[in-house]
């Protein structure tokens, strides 16, 4: 598998610290800002402006044309310690809340989309960062399949695969994320991974001495299934309330065994093929 190499192997002799995000959707509002900075700084093109019937959102997930999507998830619960008084007609105070959260690529540890990709489009930036190289990328879509959160789409118009690059050309500048730099409530850091992950370690003890006790973190374990990601959240619920996998697991994990496995039938058969080879030509000869 394709993981991240801190090491001059990996074709960086003076790799600078991995980069990537915290995303405290405790404090996201839903504005989306987010979204609008990333359109505007990477020319993404509109896709959608439909009212779709799921709260506010009306973008859905993340595709091709969507490289940061806000969620809205309205809930009857309470929203415990953070409560601002909201009220309803139809039931008391504390009997329902609004969970935000800006969704991203999560730049995988194990990013399987870079084992399946046969151009070489899609690389590991010095960043730690993945990203596609649009002017290469062939439109096989094998990257799309693979990816554990679904995150990877074809634009229809050229077939091409498109998702969230970190705004590497920006970050090759030393400046942050435009959707970093847009959030207005600070729910969207960038910074050095390590110190995000003792970022989000002190927030998530926070939230829980503030009895908050359904918060946690998301994709900031090095050893869960992908080893990690680069994007990393802290929600207020299950993360299938939120719409992603509860244990996402690197696609590709079990490609060494399975070629090996083939490679093992292949032998068998050749050697089967073989011995019945030769016994034909020895039946010929008596």
């Amino acid at each position: 598998m394709t993981g991240l190499m801190e090491t001059p192997a990996s074709g960086y002799t003076d790799q600078p610290p991995r980069m990537g995000f915290f995303t405290d959707t405790s404090v996201c509002i839903g504005c989306k800002a987010c979204e609008v900075a990333c359109k505007e700084w990477n020319h993404i093109p509109e896709d959608g402006l439909a009212l779709t019937g799921m709260s506010y959102d009306n973008s859905i997930g993340l595709g091709a044309d969507t490289w940061r999507h806000v969620a809205f998830i309205e809930q009857r619960k309470p929203l415990g310690r953070q409560d601002p008084g909201v009220s309803h007609e139809d039931g008391g105070a504390d009997d329902f809340r609004w969970l935000m959260s800006s969704d991203v690529c999560k730049h995988c540890t194990h990013a399987a989309c870079l084992d399946v990709c046969p151009t070489g489009a899609l690389f590991r930036t010095e960043f730690g960062t993945v990203v596609v190289q649009e002017d290469i990328c062939n439109g096989c879509g094998y990257c799309i399949p693979a990816c554990p959160y679904g995150v990877i789409d074809q634009r229809k118009d050229d077939g091409r695969a498109w998702k969230c690059t970190l705004c590497y050309d920006r970050l090759s500048t030393g400046m942050e994320p435009a959707c970093a730099k847009a959030c207005p409530t600070e729910s969207i850091q960038f910074g050095p991974l390590d110190e995000l992950r003792e970022r989000a370690a002190g927030r998530l003890a926070q939230m829980h001495e503030a009895g908050i006790t359904d918060a946690r973190l998301y994709g900031e374990d090095p050893n869960d299934g992908v080893g990690g990601d680069g994007a990393f959240f802290l929600l207020l619920d299950e993360p299938e309330v939120y719409g992603l996998p509860p244990d996402p697991v690197v696609t590709t994990r079990d490609l060494p065994a399975m070629w090996r496995r083939v490679g093992a039938a292949a032998g068998v058969l050749t050697a089967a093929a073989a011995a019945a080879f030769a016994a034909s030509m020895l039946g010929r000869d008596g």
